[in-house]
């Protein structure tokens, strides 16, 4: 099933893109995004809301559509996210207005914008706070993994699913170059979180506890499963025989699985740090 524009999104772009925008501009713009058809008659907030429900009819990833519709508007250079004066009083900064209503409405409707024009309904709790924790952090491979997965899961998520399990990869290689730990002769996911495990004591004998302990015992299996996962569905690796027929709704289960793991390593490592 496909995820359609949600109506308070299109209230939102309608209601404040034509404020920035011209007729001309508004054109170019939708032409840019591949929205279908030929632009529709009216004044520009009907023009707008009117091209938005017929990209919600007509196009198989409408929020792929509004993503690259938006993107110029969400990734403002610098100066445009700066106050406006004119004649010493404050002028209206449309731009920047624009981008936070988009920013509280996305929130409102559970979207995730990530830079690059991509918009995913993927974003799950772990997720956003994985988003947070990485920002932080000058890793240029996870934000990329990161976003990748967002913003496939709906459209390719046999792509979604490569990313999700490329992040805990990653996080993993970082890990073991960061504290010194030695590499291991084969550099996959199974034998890189191996060491990383180990040396983080994610060890269910070390555990007293029985219910802490299936659960640690539960991450080592998501982890092994997200590994075979990529190896036999994702695009990482040409397919045999047999054939996955992989829905977004599996890509959501891989990369929410993923990043809870990763956010729990992340802030294992971050408590490690401080003691």
């Amino acid at each position: 099933m496909k995820k359609e524009i949600p109506a308070p999104v299109i209230a939102v772009v309608s209601q404040n893109l034509p404020d920035i925008e011209t007729h001309a501009s508004l054109d170019n713009l939708f032409l840019y995004a591949d929205a279908p058809g030929d632009p529709p008659e009216g004044s520009k907030p009907v023009k707008v809301q009117s091209w938005l429900r017929i990209i919600n009819k007509e196009c198989d990833y409408p929020l792929k559509v509004l993503g690259k519709l938006i993107e110029t508007h969400m990734e403002l250079p610098e100066q445009d996210e700066q106050e406006q004066i004119l004649w010493g009083h404050n002028v209206t900064n449309h731009k920047k207005e624009f981008k936070e209503k988009l920013l509280s409405i996305f929130k409102q409707c559970n979207l995730t914008y990530t830079s690059g024009g991509h918009l995913s309904d993927g974003s799950s709790a772990p997720s956003k706070a994985l988003s947070e924790l990485i920002k932080g952090r000058d890793i240029p491979s996870i934000d990329a993994e990161f976003n990748r997965a967002l913003a496939n899961v709906n459209s390719e998520p046999r792509e979604a699913v490569s990313a999700a399990c490329n992040i805990l990869e990653s996080i993993f290689k970082v890990y073991i170059a960061d504290e010194g730990l030695s590499k291991p002769q084969k550099q996959d996911l199974q034998n890189v979180w191996k060491v990383v495990r180990g040396d983080l004591g994610f060890d269910t004998k070390l555990v007293q506890d029985d219910d802490l302990k299936r659960v640690l015992s539960g991450i080592m299996s998501i982890v092994d499963g997200i590994g075979a996962f990529r190896t036999h569905a994702s695009s990482a690796h040409g397919e045999g025989r047999k054939v996955y027929n992989l829905k977004p709704r599996h890509a959501r289960l891989a990369i929410n699985s993923a990043h809870t793991v990763a956010l729990f390593v992340l802030e294992t490592w971050d408590e490690r740090r401080k003691k």
